[in-house]
């Protein structure tokens, strides 16, 4: 119960805040950029110190500068070559280095940063494609895992019997994800509803964007399971504190990491919405 009210009262704070940001961004689209960027350096300074590797300057300094970097240069097109940088910068780092830096190291760092900045950065691709639907984007992608991972909250308190996996999550249970793919599945279709209302002259393909959301519920729970089973190995229970019964920013944006993806693949290969 107690974790449950910490839980409300974050949603209490952070909706307002999360909305008055996108408000701003509707109107400066380079906010977003600048929001994306400092998301991305805070996880990843949450990650390499669950791994005690942000005391290492030679891993920590390059991590943090690509995080910084590569949302803000999105508008700029440039491709691979950031990405490409970053792990050629990371290996010669390595190399000199050799000693204090191991290969398990590395790569630990060097995938982490990867898939964060990825994750993250997938928000900010489609904007660009479908200018008057920038704030959506950023809408559906966090708004779909958090709602599954609402629904997969109060589905597990109230009916969970069977463990999803024990192991890696012994809270989650099979009932917890049945209700998450319900509730992430149910906000792909009220948030362009409510979007409409704003924006009376949009026109969306419920349809698709139902599988959409069906398809950032379950990715959501593959990107919470899998950063819980880094925090198990790393030997940590949450990746930070800020948020009162979430933990840090790693532990409440884990499944958008994953699922913010699956939106920009299926917005690029298909025609989500038009005016």
């Amino acid at each position: 119960m107690e974790s449950m009210k910490a839980r409300l009262l974050t949603a209490a704070i952070g909706v307002p805040l999360s909305v008055g940001l996108l408000i701003l961004g509707e109107h400066f689209h380079w906010v977003m950029y600048i929001i994306v960027s400092l998301l991305s350096i805070i996880m990843i300074f949450e990650l390499l110190s669950a791994a005690k590797l942000h005391n290492n300057i030679h891993i920590f300094i390059p991590c943090m500068v690509y995080g910084i970097i590569q949302p803000i240069l999105i508008p700029f097109k440039l491709g691979y070559f950031p990405l490409y940088a970053f792990v050629i910068v990371m290996f010669i780092i390595m190399i000199k280095n050799n000693k204090s830096i191991s290969y398990s190291k590395l790569c630990f760092a060097l995938v982490g940063t990867v898939i964060i900045v990825f994750g993250l950065s997938s928000m900010l691709l489609l904007p660009p494609m479908y200018d008057n639907y920038f704030t959506f984007f950023f809408v559906f992608c966090i708004g779909v895992p958090w709602c599954a991972d609402a629904g997969a909250y109060f589905a597990g308190v109230f009916f969970g019997k069977h463990k999803l996996s024990p192991v890696i999550s012994p809270n989650k249970t099979v009932e917890g994800f049945i209700g998450g793919l319900a509730a992430g599945t149910l906000s792909s279709v009220i948030i362009p509803v409510v979007y409409t209302f704003i924006y009376p002259n949009s026109r969306f393909d419920i349809l698709l964007l139902v599988f959409v959301g069906l398809l950032c519920s379950i990715f959501s729970v593959v990107g919470d399971l899998s950063f819980s089973l880094i925090k198990r190995s790393c030997k940590i229970k949450d990746y930070g504190s800020i948020f009162p019964g979430h933990g840090g920013f790693l532990d409440r944006f884990d499944s958008v990491i994953f699922a913010a993806p699956v939106v920009y693949f299926m917005g690029k290969y298909f025609i989500l919405f038009s005016i």
